[in-house]
């Protein structure tokens, strides 16, 4: 395994990896030919598996989108997560917000940092964690869900209390890794498909009431 892509990485996630480092490899090697031909990716290289700086005991909720986000300076490595800098929200992040607001009456932050979420234990995951800048789904071909495959089946063989959410088409692949996982799914929150059945799809208070069932406590869903 890339040990340079890997710092930072909670040591508990190791032997999930050790599964998936052919593909990591492969996507080192790929990252490093579009680099030197001076493409620039997001999220950048140190923040690329920043998901996976929590213990893997202390996931109870994996909220996986599809890739990060593609607009420069947007991207922080969690999914659907942002810099508290950034303005205007992205559009997804602000769906999520006003569906938050309907579901739990909490009412949108002014901010999209979600890392309050991540020190609860919820697990932002993109399927990709890799996008070529301002390229929407441009690593998708790539072997990423080999990666993140191998952290969701890790999960699952660790047990509950969990649940996962996912969100979008490019989500639903995950389904076959999280094997008696409690699963909640759903249109993505984008502005393209966030009328198709994300908007009322309750994820929120659902989460909470799954986790009180399986023994767990609630997450406190404010950022």
């Amino acid at each position: 395994m890339n040990s340079g892509l890997l710092a930072g990485v909670h040591p508990s996630w190791l032997p999930a990896f050790s599964h998936a480092s052919d593909a990591i490899a492969d996507i080192v090697n790929r990252l490093e030919v579009e680099r030197v031909a001076g493409i620039t990716h997001a999220t950048d290289r140190a923040d690329i598996f920043r998901a996976f700086r929590i213990s893997i005991d202390s996931v109870r909720v994996v909220i996986l989108g599809q890739d990060p986000y593609p607009t420069p300076g947007h991207a922080v490595g969690l999914a659907f997560s942002t810099s508290r800098n950034v303005r205007p929200l992205p559009r997804s992040l602000s769906n999520i917000y006003a569906e938050l607001r309907d579901d739990l009456g909490i009412e949108p932050a002014q901010h999209g940092d979600l890392s309050r979420w991540v020190d609860q234990g919820v697990l932002l995951l993109n399927a990709s964690l890799t996008v070529r800048a301002g390229e929407a789904g441009s690593h998708r071909s790539w072997p990423w869900k080999d990666v993140t495959g191998a952290a969701l089946h890790a999960l699952a063989e660790r047990g509950g209390p969990l649940v996962a959410v996912l969100w979008g088409r490019e989500a639903q692949w995950a389904a076959a890794q999280l094997n008696g996982v409690d699963l909640i799914e759903s249109a993505h929150p984008s502005p393209l498909s966030a009328h198709r059945g994300f908007f009322g799809s309750r994820p929120f208070s659902r989460i909470n009431a799954s986790l009180v069932t399986q023994g767990g406590a609630a997450v406190d869903w404010r950022v």
